[in-house]
């Protein structure tokens, strides 16, 4: 690697140091502050920079264990693998990236504040064949008639929720359900996971003290459309089958904390564009002073933080063998805007 300091997870062992202790930020307002940058003349959103996916970056002691569990159990599609990460394709547009925790931006002990929603239509089925491989959600499961959302939730080898999820025919998912039309549940060509059981779209859960300011955050700052609102917990559009939900910490699965071992990741058309969008306007706090390329050309990447701390990190995958898969997909997907 030429740079100690890539903001993409997916360096080789060298950056190891760096890529967990993170260099001064380059703006002036703390990630935590009460308030958001005034809205300036002539500043853009992250969705007008084409947003072609969504993506989350989790991280693993052992990596190959968490990789049968995605790759065989779940029968996700690997669509890239660089040893020390592993790209996985969710739905459409919707990626997992699974990192070695000693090669990445977290620690084995930070806390797990996120949960991953696996949205299907199937979920019978998917407890049905998820018991024949002796893994049992948290709670009973059961269906329950009239509920705005049913499904249950299981842990995966290293800790973190994955949300199985249905949502209903419900006056709260009126401007939801109509954005899943003609959606396909995506799996991989070669899964082994059987009926057919695939994802449609997910959703990535974040905690948070301070919902509203969150809410502001992500319709001014990111540009995204609120599609559905539990009260206690909102979600928002990213790319066409990726959804990012903001959920009250005192109502959800996790608490708030400081430290979270996770990225919430965007892939984006014009990286060079958001950055300096993001530079000229101080729309949030930056890990580093410049964007990050990859010495085998394989990515280039920058990382900032939320108002509550979350790492956001916006990337592009570029022309290389080890991503053509991935870059196959991506092409074919309808950007964003």
């Amino acid at each position: 690697m030429s740079s100690a300091r890539l903001a993409l997870a997916l360096g080789a062992a060298a950056c190891l140091a760096a890529c967990r202790t993170a260099p001064p930020r380059t703006t002036v307002r703390d990630p935590l502050s009460n308030t958001l940058p005034a809205k300036q003349t002539g500043s853009r959103t992250l969705r007008d920079y084409g947003v072609r996916a969504n993506n989350l970056f989790f991280y693993y002691k052992d990596l190959e264990r968490a990789t049968v569990f995605y790759q065989q159990t779940l029968g996700m599609e690997l669509v890239a693998d660089y040893q020390m990460a592993r790209i996985f394709r969710m739905t459409a547009d919707s990626y997992l990236i699974l990192v070695d925790v000693t090669k990445g931006m977290h620690t084995a002990d930070e806390p797990k504040s996120v949960a991953l929603a696996l949205l299907t239509d199937q979920l019978t089925e998917w407890h049905a064949y998820l018991a024949t491989k002796g893994i049992a959600p948290r709670s009973p499961f059961s269906l329950k008639p009239g509920s705005a959302h049913d499904g249950f939730v299981i842990a995966d080898p290293e800790g973190y929720l994955l949300e199985f999820e249905r949502f209903n025919p419900h006056p709260e998912n009126a401007t939801f359900l109509p954005l899943m039309t003609g959606v396909a549940a995506v799996r991989s060509p070669t899964s082994t996971v059987p009926g057919g059981l695939g994802f449609q779209a997910t959703v990535a859960w974040l905690y948070y003290k301070d919902l509203p300011k969150m809410e502001a955050f992500y319709e001014q700052v990111m540009g995204f459309r609120q599609v559905i609102d539990q009260g206690w917990a909102k979600v928002y559009q990213g790319s066409r089958t990726g959804f990012v939900g903001l959920v009250d910490e005192q109502r959800g699965m996790h608490k708030w904390s400081e430290k979270k071992a996770v990225n919430v990741s965007f892939i984006i058309d014009d990286l060079d564009g958001w950055f300096a969008s993001v530079t000229q306007h101080g729309a949030f706090p930056l890990r580093d002073t410049v964007v990050n390329d990859d010495e085998a050309g394989r990515y280039r990447a920058f990382v900032g933080y939320d108002p509550e701390g979350y790492f956001m990190e916006f990337d592009l995958f570029r022309d290389h063998p080890l991503n053509t898969r991935l870059n196959s997909y991506l092409k074919a997907v309808r950007v964003a805007r």
